[in-house]
């Protein structure tokens, strides 16, 4: 494992993970009950049809949360904001209802966050996945997801090559989480190390954290499963966010109408040109 191309400056990663602690420490976290539920059922009518949903009894944060914004007609009057072909198409954000076209989308949220509930590999972004949206790692180490954004999966269908590349790049982000999770172990070390200019001394703990990250790296398996490799196979999907994002649901009937919302024009931020709006949601089953 080359140092340089899989692993980040440990100082670097160390001012990274403060940065994320502060934002985090803004977050507002759901008051919802995490006892196992059944799954429930909840349909969207939008401007291109209808959308049924299956929310998974084995995330009970984010289906509690969906439910109840659901419930209390969050959604109703939302665009689909982000809509990019052979991937997905995303909705959620509170700030599209009314919004002007051309105006750029994507950052509301109902003022809080749910905490990641990440079932990999059992739950992948196989397409006709449901899942959370949120904000990148480097501002979110725990991956927690947006308060109501959330996108499905339309993807596309991979080979044998492509899974070899991809298991390739697994690795190295699992590599890296390694690394960055064995950094915040000796936070205080790494500080104090830091206030002293202590160079040689946070090299060496560098040095050290790589061959403790190489070590347990080995010792893991970063393929996909016979399960993931099938349904990127025959149905397609997007595999590189496996394991980063939570799914927490998937689309049970209106896959074609999914399909049509792909397939609208969009402008330069992926936004449709003309707007594909939720009209109603309402729970089915719960």
């Amino acid at each position: 494992m080359k140092k340089l191309t899989l692993l980040l400056c440990l100082t670097a990663i160390l001012a990274s993970i403060s940065c994320k602690a502060q934002n985090s420490s803004e977050d507002m976290t759901t008051d919802h009950t995490t006892a196992p539920a059944k799954d429930a059922i909840v349909e969207f009518k939008t401007t291109e049809g209808d959308v049924t949903l299956r929310l998974y009894g084995d995330t009970p944060k984010h289906r509690a949360n969906f439910l109840k914004l659901v419930k209390e007609g969050y959604y109703d009057g939302l665009l689909f904001h982000r809509v990019i072909k052979d991937f997905m198409v995303q909705t959620g954000d509170p700030d599209s209802r009314n919004a002007a076209k051309g105006t750029m989308l994507g950052s509301g949220d109902p003022g809080y966050t749910v905490e990641a509930e990440i079932i990999a590999p059992k739950y992948f972004n196989k397409r006709g996945a449901l899942a959370a949206a949120r904000t990148g790692d480097q501002v979110n180490p725990e991956r927690r997801s947006s308060g109501s954004q959330f996108y499905i999966v339309t993807g596309r269908k991979f080979n044998e090559q492509q899974f070899r590349q991809m298991e390739h790049q697994l690795k190295q982000q699992g590599m890296q989480q390694i690394f960055e999770s064995l950094v915040k172990e000796h936070r205080d070390t790494i500080m104090s190390l830091r206030r002293a200019k202590d160079q040689a001394g946070l090299q060496k703990l560098q040095d050290q954290l790589i061959a403790e990250t190489e070590a347990k790296g080995a010792s893991m398996d970063f393929s996909l499963t016979p399960e993931q490799r099938e349904a990127y196979m025959t149905v397609g999907g997007a595999p590189h966010l496996d394991g980063a994002y939570t799914v927490f649901g998937e689309v049970i009937s209106g896959m074609d109408v999914v399909d049509k919302i792909e397939g609208v024009a969009t402008d330069s931020n992926d936004r449709p040109v003309d707007d594909v709006k939720i009209i109603s949601a309402k729970v089915i089953e719960e």
